[in-house]
C-alpha cells in the first residue's frame, strides 16, 4: 500500500500502533525508591566514565546511557520501557487530563494552522476564533509556510495559565486578517468521549483512557444520565489501551456491592494486595453491559474482569488484549522516566489474563495481528482457551484466563461488508483531514441547518462519497470503496456532525448502526 506522508496509515499500521499506543499508556502508580543487590551499577558507572573520559573520539555519553537503558530493558516484558525527555512531558500531560493552551483543535493544511473547531467555552471560542479561520502569527511568530513541526506549533500557542498571546489570523469567510489577544487556560482533555442516551432507559458512556480525570468525568456523566431515566448502563472501552488502573478501580466500585473484590496483585516475592468495593456505589443494581475488542487492555481489562467475575454484567464484544502487568515510574533529573513491571494482577476469581511474551516484543505485539489470520475476529470458536486455565464465577459461569477477557457474548468484526482496511481508515484522522477540507470550500452550505436538516441533507446525496473516493485514490492506494458504501457514508456524515455540531452528533450516527451497541439493545 503506498501512503502519502501526511496522512496517517491504516490496517497493518494502525495494529502496530497499538502496540505503541499499549506501550505508553500503562497501569502504573509512581514511586522512585528503587534499591540494587549488587554492583552492577558500579560496573556501569566506571564504564560510562570511562568511555566519557578516555574514549578516542567525541562522543554523546547521554545517548550511550539511553540506548544501555533501552537493551537493558528489552531483556524485560514487553511494558518494562523507557521514556525519553522528549516524550515524558506529551505522556504526563495526556494521562493529566488537562493543559494549558488556547483552545482548538487544528489540521496543518497546506502548511497553514487551520482551525477545525474551538473547544466549547476555551479561550479560543470565547474570543471569537471560528472553524476555517488560518493562525497566520503568534506573538510575532510566522507560523504558515514554514513547514514547522506539531511540537513547535504547540509550543507557539501553549503557555503558563492566564498569560497572554496575541494571534494575528485570517478568516477565509470574510476575506481579512484579524487582531485577537488570548488568554491561555486549562483546557480538559477528555477521557470520556460522550455520555448520553441510547434508548429512554439506557445510558451509554464510551471511555478512551484512563486518565487522572476520567473517574470524575464518568461520575458526572452517570448522575445525569440516571437524572435522565437511565436504568441500564453500555460502558463501551474498545481501543481503550488503558492507563491508571485506580481509575478503572474507581469505576469499578461504582457498580459493585460493598466488599466485592475488584483486583489483587502479586509481587515477586508473592505479597497479595486486594482491593475491594465500598458502600458507595451508584450503580450497583441495573441492567449492565461492557463493550471491548481486541485493543482493550491493561486497566479496561481491570474493570471488564470485575464486572464478568462478579456476575455483575455482561461482556460484549471480542477477546481483550490481554495485559496484566502492573509498572511503576521511576523519574530521572533529566525528565525521562523508566516504567517497571513489579507486579501481575489477577481478576477476582483469581485469573491472570497476561498473554504469554517468551517469544519476544515483535512477536507480542503481533500477535493481535494473527486474530486477523487464524479467524479469531469472525468466530467465537476459533479463541482458544486452555481448561487448565478455567476458573469459575460465584454463579457458576466459566471464564478463562492465559490472555485477555473472553467475552460473554461474542460480536464478530463486522463492518456492512465493508473489509478490515476500509473500516480503520474510516476511523482514522484520515477522515477528519477530508470533511475540514470539504467544509473549507462549502462552510456556508450548512450554516443554519438543524441537526434534522444536516441528515437530511447528507443522507439523500452520494455527492460526498464520490468526492472521498477521489480525494483517496490521490493518496492511498489498495482500498476499494465500492462495496463499503453504506459505512463509509456513515462516518463521513459522522465526521461532519462531529465538526458542525459536536461530538455527541457524531456517536448520535455512528451508534445507530453499530453491531456491538445492536446486539446490547436485542438483549433488553
Amino acid at each position: 500500500m503506498k501512503i502519502d506522508s501526511k496522512y496517517i496509515p491504516i490496517y497493518i499500521s494502525a495494529i502496530l500502533a497499538i502496540g505503541i499506543f499499549i506501550g505508553s499508556l500503562l497501569d502504573f502508580s509512581s514511586q522512585n525508591h528503587f534499591s540494587t543487590a549488587n554492583d552492577s551499577k558500579t560496573k556501569l558507572n566506571k564504564l560510562i566514565d570511562f568511555i566519557h573520559n578516555e574514549y578516542v573520539d567525541d562522543l554523546d555519553t547521554d545517548s550511550i546511557v539511553n540506548k544501555t537503558v533501552d537493551n537493558i530493558l528489552s531483556q524485560l516484558d514487553p511494558h518494562s520501557v523507557y521514556i525519553p525527555a522528549s516524550e515524558q512531558a506529551e505522556v504526563a500531560e495526556n494521562m493529566k487530563g488537562d493543559f494549558v493552551g488556547i483552545g482548538v483543535r487544528f489540521y496543518i493544511y497546506k502548511d497553514t494552522v487551520a482551525i477545525i473547531q474551538s473547544i466549547e467555552n476555551g479561550p479560543s471560542a470565547k474570543a471569537g476564533i471560528k472553524a476555517g479561520d488560518r493562525i497566520l502569527y503568534a506573538n510575532g511568530a510566522k507560523l504558515f509556510g514554514r513547514k514547522l513541526p506539531t511540537d513547535t506549533l504547540f509550543a507557539k500557542l501553549k503557555g503558563k495559565e492566564g498569560s497572554e498571546v496575541a494571534l494575528t489570523v485570517y478568516r477565509t469567510s470574510e476575506k481579512k486578517k484579524i487582531e485577537f489577544k488570548i488568554r491561555r487556560g486549562v483546557i480538559p482533555l477528555k477521557s470520556v468521549d460522550v455520555g448520553m442516551m441510547l434508548n429512554p432507559t439506557t445510558a451509554y458512556i464510551k471511555i478512551n483512557r484512563f486518565a487522572e480525570t476520567t473517574f470524575e468525568e464518568f461520575k458526572s456523566n452517570l448522575s445525569r444520565l440516571k437524572s435522565e431515566g437511565a436504568k441500564s448502563l453500555v460502558i463501551d472501552l474498545r481501543d481503550n489501551g488503558g492507563g491508571y488502573m485506580e481509575e478503572a478501580i474507581d469505576i469499578a466500585d461504582e457498580l459493585l456491592a460493598n466488599k466485592q473484590l475488584i483486583v489483587f496483585t502479586k509481587n515477586k516475592k508473592g505479597r497479595i494486595e486486594k482491593t475491594y468495593a465500598t458502600k458507595k456505589g451508584d450503580f450497583e443494581t441495573g441492567r449492565l453491559f461492557v463493550l471491548i475488542n481486541e485493543n482493550s487492555a491493561s486497566a479496561s481489562e481491570i474493570l471488564a474482569g470485575a464486572v464478568q467475575d462478579n456476575d455483575r454484567g455482561t461482556i460484549v464484544g471480542r477477546r481483550s488484549f490481554g495485559k496484566g502487568l502492573v509498572q511503576r515510574e521511576m523519574d530521572f533529573d533529566d525528565g525521562s522516566a523508566v516504567r517497571l513491571t513489579v507486579a501481575r494482577y489477577y481478576t477476582p476469581t483469581g485469573r491472570s489474563i497476561q498473554k504469554p511474551y517468551l517469544k519476544g516484543e515483535e512477536q507480542y505485539f503481533k500477535e493481535s495481528e494473527s486474530r486477523f489470520k487464524n479467524g479469531e475476529l469472525y468466530s467465537k470458536d476459533s479463541i482458544k482457551v486452555s481448561d487448565s486455565l478455567k476458573f469459575k464465577t460465584p454463579k457458576g459461569k466459566i471464564v478463562y484466563g492465559g490472555g485477555g477477557i473472553v467475552p460473554d457474548v461474542f460480536v464478530p468484526l463486522e463492518y456492512e461488508n465493508a473489509d478490515e482496511a476500509t473500516a480503520y481508515l474510516m476511523e482514522s484522522g484520515f477522515v477528519g483531514n477530508f470533511v475540514f477540507e470539504q467544509l473549507d470550500k462549502k462552510r456556508s452550505s450548512f450554516k443554519g441547518l438543524s441537526f434534522e436538516q444536516f441528515l437530511n441533507k447528507m443522507n439523500t446525496t452520494d455527492a460526498y462519497f464520490t468526492v472521498f473516493e477521489k480525494f483517496l485514490s490521490k493518496h492511498l492506494t489498495g482500498i476499494r470503496l465500492d462495496k463499503s458504501r453504506a459505512v463509509v457514508k456513515r462516518y463521513l456524515n459522522a465526521e461532519f456532525a462531529r465538526q458542525l455540531y459536536g461530538e455527541k452528533a457524531y456517536y448520535d450516527i455512528v451508534l445507530k448502526d453499530d453491531v456491538m451497541v445492536k446486539k446490547v439493545l436485542s438483549k433488553k
